[in-house]
């Protein structure tokens, strides 16, 4: 039999990102409980500032009963002499049972010993404590708090505790509170406690006290309510989906209202605008004609007919913000942009100040500059050193996300070269997933120097990520270089680079950091796993010559014919396994007795004195050699009993094995 089930945990306001960072793993949680518990079912999670609701529309009354069949050992040797032996005493103590319980059951090898037990499932109402306890005890929120005199804790203190089984509440205890059929609604609708008959009356309940207990409709109604403001104003919204996320989970009611601010600010930089807007007050920002506006969106929480005076509040408290901002960034153009402080900044304990980090990255971009002929090596130190300057300025000590682009408005304001100023706007990228890259050579080399002195130098001290923990955005910052280069077509070697500036970073582990490096590139490259491994097998260390070779492998390996490609060169590689394919490999060709072999070495020659201008001709021209592969091992003998004949067969194979290991070890693939 089923009736529905509501559990709801009423909690005092919960912090909106902490919570958002654990959604996702809250209904596989209690998913994972009633597995557990034999009481699985379909159900659906609701949140609220003060609400965590798990609904299911039908919920068993008790588990199943169960049947458990048990089999011991052999009569023969469980008994002897008529007597009990171990074996069968082991057994009843194994089954929890008196020797005299226990059965026996005639199998197609002989009786044996056998013991069958009639499991009441049990009801469910008397499993939900310590369901809902144990749901409660798993969800990590990070940091937590106490409250009273309770020495457990959670992200928010508890204040409710309703569970109906249909109309029947259950008796449950979480965290000092006992439950009831109580609700509270929207605290400007009423603060007195509400009864709740059952799940449907409970859904009304809500919906008369203004709370819209479904996440999904709030999001529904705040993108409608927004669509009706652009379209009435003729205006865009940006939309942030991480700013929407935000607000759909600290609101229960929730009502978009248009608010604005003085025109004057406009002259800040809008990215400082919209900075102050949605991290201190989670605004929108508004556009008109791809312009920002003096006007903003901010999403009421409140039950009301009258909005004038949020609105109006919401705008006071936005002033303050924005004169301070201005004030900073008026202070900030006057100063200019000087490096000189980062002297007495310490970048990270063991690696110096700023300012040497700045020193280490300078040396990282001549390098590079030489490699990617920029000649402009005078300006391109000038971008280094300027691209940290501003985290001396008062804008990034109030807004430290801005860091980079205030450098970038700082040094276009003093007139610098405007490769210089972009270079500083985009120092960081890419700084996300998918976050757009540096636009030219000039900004990838400021930012690859970035990039590759927080590795070194992090590296060099043990300061290595571990498990899913990267404080420093290492993986991150290994993966920025990756795209960059492949972006820009550039060629990078870090083993190369590690030789030529290793010195500057005592103790930096080279194969440590490059097999990090490596590991980085099968997030990066989708294709079959095998085929990037088989590619660094090669001994390819230049970025670019991988990306070009996996794109030069990948659709062969995707061919349905691939697997007979497959089966010849996996045998090759078999057949050499005892020969040193890294040593200087001889051939004579008198030594050649049969037809197959003087004919595939001469294809493979014609092979090796071509010019390719790409890895798709060379593997093309490689893989043609299958046919005469095949006829080689057809019709001749490799293990010859003429020792050097035997050899001169293996270094052929060699050979080509070699040519195709130039590229990828093709033995590597796994299809």
């Amino acid at each position: 039999m089923n009736k529905p089930l509501l559990i709801e945990i009423g909690v005092e306001e919960l912090p909106a990102i902490p919570f958002l960072k654990e959604l996702k793993n809250i209904k596989k949680k209690w998913s994972d409980i009633l597995d557990k518990n034999k009481l699985s079912c379909e159900f659906e999670f609701f949140y609220t500032p003060r609400k965590l609701v798990l609904w299911h529309k039908t919920f068993t009354l008790s588990q199943e009963d169960t049947c458990v069949e048990m089999f011991g050992a052999p009569i023969s040797i469980a008994y002897k002499d008529g007597k009990a032996t171990g074996a069968a005493l082991g057994f009843a103590k194994k089954c929890g049972v008196d020797l005299n319980a226990l059965e026996t059951k005639k199998m197609p090898k002989g009786e044996v010993l056998y013991f069958k037990q009639e499991k009441k499932g049990l009801l469910s109402k008397d499993l939900l404590n310590d369901m809902i306890n144990e749901f409660i005890s798993s969800l990590n929120f990070g940091k937590t708090m106490r409250w009273a005199n309770r020495k457990d804790s959670f992200i928010r203190p508890i204040r409710n505790l309703a569970i109906l089984l249909g109309d029947e509440v259950i008796n449950a205890t979480l965290f000092g509170v006992k439950s009831s059929n109580n609700t509270y609604v929207h605290r400007m609708v009423s603060f007195k406690p509400l009864s709740i008959n059952d799940g449907n009356d409970y859904f009304k309940i809500l919906e008369d006290g203004a709370i819209i207990l479904n996440q999904t409709q709030r999001k529904e109604l705040i993108l409608e309510q927004i669509k009706q403001i652009e379209n009435k104003h003729n205006i865009t919204v940006e939309l942030d989906k991480t700013l929407l996320d935000e607000i759909v989970c600290i609101t229960e009611y929730p009502t978009a209202l248009v608010g604005s601010f003085d025109e004057a600010f406009l002259e800040l930089p809008k990215e400082v605008i919209i900075t102050s807007m949605k991290e201190h007050q989670r605004y929108f920002a508004v556009y008109k004609n791809d312009i920002l506006t003096n006007n903003f969106i901010v999403v009421s929480n409140a039950k009301t007919q009258d909005f004038s005076l949020i609105i109006a509040g919401n705008e006071k408290v936005l002033k303050p913000r924005l004169a301070d901002a201005m004030f900073f960034y008026k202070n900030d153009l006057k100063t200019g942009l000087n490096n000189e402080g980062l002297k007495k900044v310490l970048f990270v304990d063991g690696l110096g100040s700023m300012y040497e980090k700045l020193q280490r990255e300078d040396k990282i971009a001549q390098y590079l500059a030489k490699i990617y002929k920029i000649e402009n090596s005078i300006l391109l130190s000038k971008a280094v050193f300027l691209s940290k300057a501003d985290l001396m300025s008062e804008m990034v000590y109030e807004f430290t996300e801005l860091q980079g682009l205030m450098a970038y408005y700082y040094a276009k304001g003093a007139g610098e070269e405007k490769e210089v100023y972009i270079a500083l706007k985009e120092q960081y990228l890419p700084d996300a997933k998918d976050a757009q890259l540096p636009t030219s050579v000039f900004s990838s080399i400021v930012a690859l120097s970035y990039k590759l002195d927080t590795l070194m130098g992090l590296f060099s001290i043990n300061k290595i990520p571990t498990g899913s923990k990267d404080p420093f955005a290492l993986r991150r910052a290994a993966l920025g270089i990756v795209k960059i280069c492949i972006a820009h077509n550039l060629e990078f070697n870090l083993s190369n680079l590690i030789d030529t500036l290793g010195s500057s970073y005592k103790g930096l582990d080279k194969k440590l950091l490059l097999d990090f490096f490596n590991e980085r590139l099968f997030t990066i490259f989708d294709v079959n796993p095998s085929v990037l491994k088989a590619v660094l097998k090669s001994g390819e260390l230049d970025i670019l010559n991988i990306s070009k070779k996996i794109n030069a492998l990948n659709p062969v390996v995707l061919d349905p014919l691939f697997k007979k490609y497959s089966s010849t060169f996996k045998r090759l590689a078999n057949i050499i396994k005892d020969i040193n394919t890294n040593e200087h490999l001889t051939l004579d060709e008198n030594l050649f007795e049969d037809e197959a072999e003087k004919t595939l070495y001469k294809k493979y020659t014609q092979i090796t004195n071509m010019k390719f201008k790409t890895y798709e001709e060379e593997l093309e021209a490689l893989f043609a050699l299958k046919p005469y592969l095949d006829d080689f091992f057809d019709k001749v003998f490799v293990n010859h009993e003429n020792q050097e004949i035997k050899i001169n067969r293996k270094n052929l194979i060699a050979m080509i094995y070699n040519a195709f290991r130039n590229i990828a070890d093709i033995k590597e693939i796994t299809v």
